[in-house]
C-alpha cells in the first residue's frame, strides 16, 4: 500500500512549524506510529504533511516535584526509561510493541485521541492538560494549556485546531499517600485493549482511602473519568467496598459492541478491571506510602 499524494515540509524549529501549519492544511508527523498506517490505508488524505522531527527543542521530559511535562517528540520508551511518573511508566508498559514505543510519540498518541489507547487515559485520570502552540496575530508564538477533561473531545478528535500544534503534555504528581494502577485485557499483547481501566487511590495518615478515581479505555468514545471516592466509605484499603466501586464503573460506561467483542461483554470487564485496578492501587498506596 502507498500513501497518496502529499507536499512535505521539514520545518527546523518552532516558529517555521506554526508558519506552516497557518498557511496550509495538513498532517503533522512525528513518531508516525497511527499517522502512516492512515497514509498507506488511505484513510488519511492530506494535502500536506509537516514533520516535525527537526524541531529538537520538543524532545524533552522535564519532570519536577508537581509533575512532569513531556515534549511532542519525546518518545514512549524514553518517557518510560525516564521513570518520570508511576502511572504513565505503567500505561506505557502496555503500549504495543517496542519497535511502536521507539518511535511513537506520548504526546502524538493524545492528538491521536483513540478512545482505545492506554495515555489518553491516564492523562484524565491525573487531571493533566496538553499545551497547544500557534501564530500570535502580531507574528509570535501563542499557546493555551487545554485540560484533558477537555482535550478529547470525541473518537479521534481532540482539541488542536488546525494551526495549531501540540508541544507538550503535562501529568500532575500524585502528592499524598497514592498509588495507582492500570489493568486491561487484549486479545493479543500489543493489541488495544478490548477494556481497560486506570486508578489512582490516595489514602490518609490513617491509612483510609481520602479519594479514588478511575478512567476507562475502550468503552465510550472518550476516556471514561469516574470518581468512586463514596463508594469506598473512607474506610481501609482492607475493608473498602471496591465491588460497590466496580459497579458503579459498570453502570456508568456504554461500550459498543464489535468483531472483537460484544458491549454486554465489555460493560461486564470493565467492572472487573475497575475492582482489580482499584484494589491494586490502595495496596501499593498502603505499603510504599505513596509517590
Amino acid at each position: 500500500m502507498k500513501p497518496p499524494p502529499f507536499t512535505y515540509h521539514a520545518p527546523r524549529d518552532l516558529g517555521e512549524a506554526l508558519s506552516t501549519l497557518a498557511e496550509v492544511p495538513g498532517k503533522v508527523l512525528a513518531g508516525g506510529q497511527s499517522l502512516i498506517p492512515l497514509l498507506n490505508m488511505r484513510l488519511a488524505t492530506p494535502e500536506h504533511v509537516v514533520d516535525i522531527n527537526r524541531v529538537t527543542t520538543l524532545d524533552t521530559v522535564e519532570a519536577g516535584g508537581d509533575g512532569v511535562r513531556v515534549g511532542a517528540l519525546a518518545r514512549h520508551s524514553r518517557v518510560a526509561r525516564s521513570g518520570a511518573h508511576p502511572l504513565l511508566t505503567k500505561a506505557l508498559r502496555l503500549v504495543a510493541h517496542p519497535v511502536i514505543r521507539n518511535r511513537g510519540t506520548v504526546v502524538g498518541s493524545l492528538v491521536h485521541a483513540d478512545p482505545a489507547a492506554e495515555l489518553p487515559a491516564v492523562l484524565a485520570v491525573l487531571g493533566g492538560s496538553v499545551r497547544l502552540a500557534g501564530r500570535a496575530p502580531g507574528g509570535g508564538i501563542a499557546t493555551r494549556d487545554v485540560p484533558a477533561r477537555e482535550f478529547f473531545v470525541g473518537p479521534m478528535e481532540s482539541a488542536v485546531r488546525p494551526d495549531e500544534l501540540a508541544v507538550s503534555a503535562y501529568f500532575p504528581a500524585l502528592g499524598g499517600r497514592a498509588g495507582t494502577a492500570f489493568e486491561e485485557v487484549s486479545r493479543r499483547h500489543g493489541d488495544y485493549a478490548l477494556a481497560g481501566v486506570c486508578a489512582v487511590v490516595t489514602l490518609d495518615d490513617d491509612l483510609r482511602i481520602a479519594a479514588a478515581r478511575v478512567a476507562c479505555v475502550g468503552v465510550g468514545p472518550v476516556p471514561a473519568l469516574l470518581d468512586v471516592t463514596r463508594e469506598c466509605g473512607h474506610r481501609p484499603a482492607a475493608s473498602a467496598d471496591w465491588a460497590a466501586a466496580a459497579q458503579t464503573v459498570r453502570e456508568a460506561t456504554d461500550p459498543d459492541g464489535d468483531i472483537h467483542a460484544t458491549a454486554a461483554y465489555r460493560r461486564h470487564l470493565v467492572g472487573v478491571l475497575a475492582e482489580r485496578a482499584l484494589r491494586n492501587a490502595a495496596r501499593e498506596g498502603t505499603a510504599s506510602g505513596g509517590t
